[in-house]
């Protein structure tokens, strides 16, 4: 689904990402780990193609296409989406207009108010987007949009950032089900496991710096990113409990 080869990012001309190599198949959710400041976001930024990250070594590789160079609203239609870390508000636009943009775009059909109020955000729908909206209710808007889109890629930065654990959980639940997943990670069985079409399983991508919302989210492989490198992979559970009892430095023993 996506593969990140050697990839050498700058951020206003400082080096960000020295070199990163990440894989992430089909149908499987990857857990991406690491310290404030160590170039998490701008690997989602970049990733997603924003025009302040500036790739000036390797690739991206999103469904066997090379999109390193192709500006945002074309990786978009191709079936990526991203969950901003900090979302901003949209003053002037009800959350209503703005999902039923995005459903035309998509030319799908989409029963607004029964996925708003499946996620307590009935009565947000004719509010300008994000405007005064809480921390939880601004990820919960983030995934509605999300959920809308329904792209095959998700890129979701923090999600359990700043909210509660009920939110956490809802967002747990939106998450599930745009991967078409259940909503405990103990269920056995997946799309990965039935689906003959690879392309039509959804993939995710999660940056998480407390691996809560991997309570809800099963995740199939871990990264740790440290100072711009990846240091360290394998089961995200185990580098988890890694980390809470010696810190991330003790994953760049992995290298």
């Amino acid at each position: 689904m996506l593969k990140v080869e050697n990839l050498k990012v700058e951020v206003d001309g400082k080096l960000i990402l020295k070199g990163v190599d990440l894989e992430l198949s089909p149908g499987k959710v990857v857990a991406l780990m690491g310290p404030n400041g160590s170039g998490k976001t701008t690997l989602m930024m970049t990733i997603m193609g924003f025009p302040r990250y500036k790739v000036v070594e390797g690739r991206i590789i999103f469904k066997d296409t090379d999109i390193t160079n192709l500006p945002v609203y074309e990786r978009v239609n191709l079936g990526i989406g991203l969950a901003f870390q900090r979302s901003q508000s949209i003053d002037g636009v009800a959350l209503r207009t703005f999902l039923k943009k995005i459903a035309e775009k998509r030319g799908v059909e989409v029963d607004i108010d029964g996925i708003a109020n499946e996620f307590n955000m009935g009565d947000f729908l004719d509010r300008f987007v994000n405007k005064g909206f809480s921390g939880g209710e601004q990820k919960r808007c983030e995934f509605l949009q999300l959920l809308v889109l329904n792209p095959d890629l998700l890129l979701l930065d923090e999600p359990e950032s700043g909210v509660d654990l009920d939110n956490i959980k809802l967002i747990g639940k939106a998450i599930n089900k745009i991967l078409k997943r259940e909503v405990t990670p103990q269920t056995e069985g997946t799309d990965s496991e039935r689906c003959v079409d690879k392309w039509k399983l959804k993939s995710a991508l999660i940056v998480t710096h407390t691996g809560y919302i991997l309570d809800y989210v099963k995740a199939d492989e871990g990264y740790v990113l440290i100072d711009g490198r990846i240091v360290c992979k394998g089961n995200p559970y185990e580098i988890l409990k890694i980390v809470e009892k010696y810190g991330y430095r003790r994953c760049e023993r992995c290298v």
